[in-house]
């Protein structure tokens, strides 16, 4: 196969809601999808997309130039790298290893040198938008790392996004996640507890929703999660315990430069609470649950089919 070819040929490892999306995006622009999860029904579904399934992130890392890491922490991502039958275990190592997990900036820097010691260039390419988003090309890029190296990529940004932000070195990607992460999360708090108020006040929540669209309380997040929030459908395309993962990472970094974050420690112990009461698996925007919990009463969804929605579980 010529160079082309290896070029369209894509590895990827972990193929949870944000890998399949990708997954399904790389293949309809037509490149070759070879992918490893621990999670062999996952491999099943990554089949179905017409992506070609590995046994190992090794064998992964051999087939391909060019390899998207999504996966959930940072200790999964050393594990691939540089664990047994991992990346750099491999008899062929790509080129470029580019990670869409959110860790702190001072890992992806480390991850950065280690394998720039292997001869290979790492990209943090943070995605702001969820599963769902990325499938619909919607979601935003946030890359650091080497520009040259960021611009030989360009086919792979244009098939992922419209919006891609390169934003520096190494590191660069994981810092503008967090604070966009900061602004995301508090935009959809105050979302869902404007929703619980309006319903309070005996307002029908989708003519609420509608209501705050059409006013300068408006953000996207209305967009993304009004509906979800309306209808009590919290089926997950970005899981809530995941975002409290990035708020915890936002405090800590906040406090290690003596910076106060009220907001966010707030939103930080509704989101535990939500955790505490079972709901870390749902998707983020089921945070209006725990409201609902902490309102005294709840007047009941504004709709039959959320009123079917909250009878099986779904808020």
């Amino acid at each position: 196969m010529g160079v082309a070819g290896v070029q369209r040929r894509v590895g990827l490892i972990g193929v949870g809601l944000v890998g399949t999306a990708v997954a399904g995006v790389l293949v309809q622009h037509g490149f070759e999808v070879v992918g490893y999860d621990i999670d062999a029904s996952r491999l099943d579904a990554l089949g179905r997309l017409g992506g070609r399934r590995a046994d190992s992130p090794a064998a992964v890392a051999a087939a391909c130039d060019r390899l998207i890491l999504c996966l959930l922490t940072a200790d999964v991502v050393r594990e691939v790298v540089e664990g047994e039958r991992g990346i750099l275990s491999a008899p062929a190592r790509p080129g470029v290893v580019i990670g869409t997990t959110t860790c702190r900036p001072d890992e992806t820097e480390a991850l950065a040198a280690r394998l720039r010691g292997q001869g290979i260039h790492l990209l943090d390419a943070t995605i702001a938008g969820s599963s769902r988003q990325i499938s619909a090309g919607q979601a935003v890029l946030m890359v650091g790392g080497d520009a040259e190296v960021h611009r030989s990529c360009a086919d792979l940004w244009d098939a992922l996004s419209t919006r891609v932000f390169h934003m520096g070195p190494a590191g660069s990607g994981a810092r503008a996640k967090l604070a966009v992460n900061l602004v995301l999360g508090l935009n959809r708090l105050a979302l869902a507890e404007g929703l619980v108020f309006a319903r309070q006040l005996g307002l029908d929540a989708r003519a609420a929703l509608e209501l705050f669209t059409a006013t300068p309380a408006y953000s996207r997040a209305m967009d993304v999660k009004g509906e979800r929030m309306v209808s009590g459908d919290f089926t997950p395309e970005a899981r809530l315990a995941q975002h409290r993962k990035d708020v915890g990472m936002i405090l800590d970094l906040a406090a290690e430069r003596d910076q106060e974050l009220p907001l966010s420690r707030t939103h930080a112990a509704v989101l535990d609470a939500a955790i505490a009461a079972g709901d870390g698996e749902l998707d983020n925007s089921a945070v209006m649950r725990e409201l609902i919990r902490r309102g005294g009463r709840d007047p009941g969804p504004s709709d039959p089919a959320a009123a079917r929605a909250q009878g099986e579980g779904g808020g």
